[in-house]
């Protein structure tokens, strides 16, 4: 057996080996340590291997998936080996024989199919990359859904498609530092004509023209999909080109730091209303890519404008898509041999809807509608005939597993009904012979019962059993702690006719899901065709709900420079204080002219970074179609979208702070365009004040003077207020803050002009921070102010006893201090100003 195993395992010697035997998949050898840490199961031993004690470990076959995507999600490829013939089989060929084994997949994070192992609102993207002389040709698919697409990066901008696309594998030739593949996996010519031959067709042109390095990668995408599917089918649609210019172009650091996707507080989570698996998927990778194609934009603006005006066809569309299980893939799996009866009933009830959405929106577009849904409503026709099929041959909520039967509708098979009519009766003849042996006997607590091991037997308590050994007439067959099991003759045959008209059943029914299987594979481009169309519609009314329900408006694209925003609002913060019952404050922004760039100035916690986040979040929803939180909007159409806001460290790549800080900043001045729009937070405050300062007065003199971006740059280097005069594209504005009985009062509204000073001492005392430190900080900030005013900040520094404790604050002063904030005199009557001043005089002798 171990001998079969080692041949195995040196198929796959970079994946974990499951290794079918019985009802467990065992584990052996190093990939028995591995699992047992990743699973934190325990680790044993079976006999010896090379004179050493073997270690091995298992998981439940009826289990096993959840295992599995333990170890996918620990970065493990996990090889699957089942036996591939019975054991009764087996020993026909001799009493020690093995059972055959082979491995039937390898699973990879980037070519999972299973449900539970996947997200169902998310892509599972598998990217492959292929570097050639001046640019990385990319290929990436979803084998869940067969989504396929082809393009090109230049070099410098690989990083930046790889977090767009966000894939959950990577691979590349051998020495790229991916998951690597032989390079001989990576060729173009033989690429095109697999890709053609799959497709049915004798050449791609038909599709566009895919440059040859991206062909190249899809050879190693190829290469990869048949060796894990080990013969399987997988299912992929004809590719798609990706243009790079037909997209905003964000990077890493841009998607973090707004977070556009990822996590509980991203833009996704606070924005999608979507209905279904699949149009929870469009409306991610439409956020992850906003258009820079301004008819594509208006295209999917019209669609949300239609739905945002007609809240009952809105309603009636939503509540059709809800209907809607995820078809796209359940396809996948049915294609890839791992579909279940429940997958083709995906299949019908998304079809139903399909049909039923189809008719409603051809009886709401008789009054006009956008060209938009023309495409979408043709697209929503199902496969008749097969349809039909699944309608008729399929229960209404099948079982999982196809041997659990009761999978074919009764009505449909007559032939299949008299089987299961048969069953059912040889059932009602178990208990008419059970009450028979009872009587017979007169043993009143005998039972007939059937396991999987012996079949149907007699049973009964140990004590009751001398009636039955004394009956020539039954078959002594096992003997247990708490009951003894026997047979009969007429028990047998009974079970035979059970056993018979049940595999009889199954047979039919297996060779009627067969049939289904089949149509659902011929019928795949329309059944695709139909899941891309419910999560359009379900994406634009999902937008139209959010408008209406948030008080969205169309924004207006043009292909001019404006960036004009009205009243806007950060969708994801506003939601936040909606829940704790607190309303946003919204501010204008106008970047053009003589003020396409702003450097913002006010207090920290004034809301600088929020007011620069929002309106690259209304950027980023008006190019990806949607409506955005404002009164009004126009926008010229971004190229690039840059974010330098919050701070972070990369220890593991042996990044500081700072560090970090200047490796964005310099991405964007070395990438950004006159049509880009640029977020700056904070530039320099992670050195010294004086290269921080000099640092952000070049950054913000490059910005106008060379590339001409529009620019929000928020900063606390007042100084920087000065190039005013000699920047004519500069304006100056600072978020409001006010002084209210001894506390700083922020506003959170943006005003014209610089701020009169950061209000550091005032946030610290909000924090928390002990009054002596305060009391301190304001003495060493006044010394600073004067020499910058006069002597100069050396001297200034020079007089301070920094060596010296500061004298504590007496908590007495800090008392009649805080009582003085508290009054106010002019609501004092002539008494109550009495009591007061002898309130004080005691205050002060404490």
């Amino acid at each position: 057996m171990m001998q079969q195993y080692l041949a195995l395992k040196a198929e796959v010697p970079s994946a974990l080996l499951l290794f079918r035997m019985g009802d467990f998949y065992e584990l052996f050898l190093t990939d028995a340590g591995v699992a047992a840490a990743a699973l934190d199961i325990a680790l044993t031993h079976r006999g010896e291997h090379l004179g050493q004690p073997l270690p091995m470990c298992g998981v439940p076959v009826h289990a096993h998936e959840a295992y599995v995507a333990r170890l996918v999600k620990a970065g493990h490829a996990v090889a699957i080996a089942e036996q591939t013939e019975d054991p009764a089989e087996a020993k026909k060929r001799g009493s020690k024989s093995i059972v055959n084994r082979a491995i039937v997949r390898v699973i990879t994070p980037g070519t999972l199919t299973e449900e539970r192992l996947l997200d169902g609102r998310r892509a599972n993207w598998l990217l492959s990359l292929f570097p050639s002389t001046d640019e990385v040709g990319l290929a990436w698919a979803d084998i869940s859904t067969g989504d396929l697409w082809l393009g090109t990066a230049r070099p410098s901008a690989l990083a930046d498609e790889i977090a767009r696309i966000a894939p959950a594998e990577v691979l590349a030739p051998e020495g790229a530092g991916y998951a690597e593949l032989p390079r001989a996996a990576f060729d173009s010519a033989a690429a095109e004509k697999r890709l053609a031959a799959r497709l049915g067709v004798s050449t791609l042109a038909g599709f566009g023209q895919f440059p040859r390095a991206a062909l190249a990668a899809a050879g190693g995408l190829l290469t990869h999909i048949e060796m894990t599917a080990r013969g399987q089918a997988v299912l992929l649609k004809p590719p798609r080109l990706h243009l790079p210019g037909r997209v905003m172009a964000i990077d890493g650091a841009t998607r973090r730091s707004l977070e556009l996707t990822d996590g509980p507080t991203s833009l996704l989570s606070a924005i999608d209303l979507t209905v279904t698996a699949g149009g929870g998927r469009l409306l991610a990778a439409e956020l992850a890519a906003p258009l820079a194609d301004l008819p594509a934009i208006e295209d999917r603006l019209d669609l949300v404008q239609w739905f945002a005006a007609d809240s009952g066809l809105r309603d009636e569309a939503r509540a059709l898509l809800k209907g809607a299980p995820d078809a796209a893939r359940a396809l996948g799996r049915i294609a890839a041999g791992r579909g279940s009866p429940r997958d083709l009933a995906a299949l019908r009830d998304g079809l139903v809807a399909a049909q039923r959405l189809g008719g409603l929106l051809d009886s709401a577009s008789a009054g006009g509608a956008p060209p938009a849904l023309d495409p979408l409503r043709h697209g929503l026709q199902p496969p008749a005939d097969l349809l039909a099929l699944l309608e008729a041959a399929l229960v209404e909520s099948p079982p999982l597993q196809p041997n659990d039967g009761g999978v074919i509708a009764h009505g449909y098979d007559a032939a299949l009904d008299e089987l299961r009519l048969l069953a059912a009766d040889s059932r009602a003849a178990i208990a008419a012979l059970e009450g028979d042996l009872r009587a017979r006997t007169g043993v009143q607590t005998l039972r007939v019962k059937h396991n999987n091991v012996i079949g149907y037997h007699v049973e009964v308590a140990p004590k009751a059993a001398d009636p039955l050994m004394a009956d020539p007439s039954f078959f002594h067959r096992q003997t247990l702690g708490n009951a003894m099991r026997f047979d009969t003759e007429a028990l047998r045959g009974l079970a035979s006719r059970i056993a018979q008209a049940q595999a009889h059943a199954l047979a039919a029914e297996a060779a009627h899901l067969e049939t289904m299987r089949e149509g659902a594979l011929a019928a795949a481009t329309q059944i695709g065709r139909v899941a891309d169309s419910l999560a359009a519609l379900d994406r634009a009314s999902a937008l139209g709900e959010l408008a209406a329900r948030e008080g969205l408006v169309r924004p207006r694209l043009t292909q001019g420079m404006d960036f004009h925003i009205a009243a806007g609002r950060h969708p994801v913060v506003e939601a936040a204080l909606r829940r704790k019952g607190e309303a946003f404050v919204p501010n204008d922004c106008a970047l053009e002219g003589a003020a396409r760039v702003w450097l913002v100035t006010g207090p920290n916690m004034g809301g600088k970074s929020t007011f620069l986040r929002q309106n690259a979040l209304i950027a980023v929803l008006a190019q990806a179609g949607s409506f955005v939180p404002a009164a009004e909007a126009t926008i010229g159409l971004v190229d690039r979208l840059y974010s330098r806001v919050g701070a972070s460290d990369s220890l593991a790549e042996g990044r500081s702070t700072f560090m970090v800080e200047m490796v964005e900043t310099a991405a964007i001045l070395n990438g950004a365009t006159d049509r880009s729009l640029l977020l700056l937070d904070e530039v320099g405050r992670g050195t010294a004040t004086w290269d921080g300062l000099a640092l952000a007065w070049a950054i913000l003199e490059s910005i106008h003077d060379r590339i001409g971006a529009r620019a929000l740059f928020a900063s606390h280097y007042h100084e920087l207020a000065a190039l005013k005069s000699r920047l004519d594209g500069l304006a100056l504005r600072t978020m409001k803050a006010r002084q209210w009985q001894g506390d700083l009062v922020f506003l959170h509204e943006v005003g014209e002009g610089a701020a009169p000073g950061s209000f550091g001492l005032d946030v610290a005392r909000l924090a928390g921070v002990p009054a002596d430190v305060l009391a301190r900080a304001g003495e060493i900030l006044l010394r600073l102010e004067q020499g910058d005013a006069g002597r100069g900040a050396k001297e200034a520094l020079s007089d301070l006893p920094l060596f010296a404790a500061a004298p504590a604050a007496p908590p007495p002063a800090d008392a009649l201090r805080a009582r003085l904030a508290d009054i106010l005199p002019d609501s004092l009557t002539p008494r109550a100003a009495l009591d007061l001043l002898y309130e004080l005089k005691a205050l002060a002798d404490d």
